[in-house]
C-alpha cells in the first residue's frame, strides 16, 4: 500500500502541480482546499502525512494542526508563506515535524517527503476483500470467486483505487488525475465511461444493473462495498 498524503493549500495551481509531482512520485494524494474538507478526508483515509498551509480560507493551519495533534501522531508538513522566526516557532509548538517556506523547491519538497516518510513504516496488505473480489497489490492482480481477472493495466489501476478507496465518492476528475495522471480538460470525455464500463464487465454479474462500482449521476462513482485489508 502505497502512503497516503493530505494535500491541504488553497492555491489552486500549486494545490494542482504539488498534487500531480507526489503523485508521479508514487504517493496517494488527497487534495483539500480549506480545513473543512481536509478534516474530512483526514478522517475517512489512512493517511501518512499532512501537508498543510497556514493562512486558510475558513481559518489557521495552526489550529487544524493542533486539533490532529490531539488525537494523531501522524506526520505533519507546513508548507506556507510565513517565514518570520516566531511563525516557524509556532509551527513546531503546534506539532510539525517540519516546517517549509515558500518560495521553494518542488524537488526540495519532495526530498523532504521522502525523508519524513522513512520514519513511516508501510503496512502492505497482501490483499483486499471485497466480498467474491480479491485483489493482491504487490502482484498487481485480481480475482472473482477465485478466478484471475484479465485485466488491462488501467482496469487493474481503476479496480485498485475503488478499493482503497471504498464506500467514497470519486469524481471524475479524481480518477483521471490519478489513474491517468492528467486533468480531466485534457481527456476524451468517454476514456473514464468506457474504461469503467469495461471493468463492470468483468466484475459485475450484470452490468447492466451493477452492485458494486455505481456511478453517482453528476459526482462521480462508488465502490458500495465494504473492503478489507489482510
Amino acid at each position: 500500500m502505497t502512503h497516503g498524503i493530505l494535500l491541504l493549500e488553497d492555491d489552486d495551481s500549486l494545490n494542482h502541480s504539488i498534487s500531480l509531482k507526489l503523485k508521479k512520485e508514487g504517493y496517494t494524494v488527497y487534495s483539500a482546499f480549506t480545513i473543512a474538507e481536509a478534516l474530512d478526508l483526514y478522517k475517512s483515509n489512512h493517511l501518512s502525512l499532512i501537508i498543510c498551509d497556514i493562512t486558510l480560507p475558513d481559518g489557521s493551519g495552526l489550529d487544524f494542526c493542533s486539533r490532529v495533534r490531539k488525537e494523531s501522531d501522524i506526520l505533519f508538513l507546513f508548507l506556507t508563506a510565513l517565514d518570520r522566526e516566531e511563525d516557524i516557532m509556532a509551527g513546531y509548538r503546534q506539532g510539525a515535524d517540519d516546517y517549509i517556506t515558500k518560495p521553494f523547491s518542488l524537488p526540495v519538497l519532495i526530498s523532504k517527503v521522502g525523508v519524513l516518510l522513512k520514519r513511516f513504516p508501510t503496512d502492505n496488505p497482501k490483499s483486499i476483500v471485497s466480498e467474491d473480489i480479491i485483489l493482491y497489490p504487490d502482484e498487481k492482480r485480481a480475482t472473482k470467486n477465485g478466478v484471475q481477472l484479465s485485466l488491462t493495466a488501467k482496469e487493474y489501476s481503476l479496480l485498485s483505487f475503488f478499493m482503497e478507496n471504498p464506500m467514497r465518492i470519486l469524481s471524475r476528475n479524481q480518477l483521471l488525475e490519478s489513474i491517468w495522471d492528467i486533468e480531466g480538460s485534457f481527456v476524451d470525455e468517454n476514456t473514464l465511461p468506457v474504461n469503467i464500463r469495461r471493468l463492470r464487465e468483468k466484475i459485475e454479474d450484470n452490468p447492466s444493473s451493477p452492485v458494486v462500482l455505481k456511478n453517482v449521476r453528476g459526482l462521480g462513482y462508488i465502490w458500495e462495498r465494504k473492503c478489507e485489508k489482510r
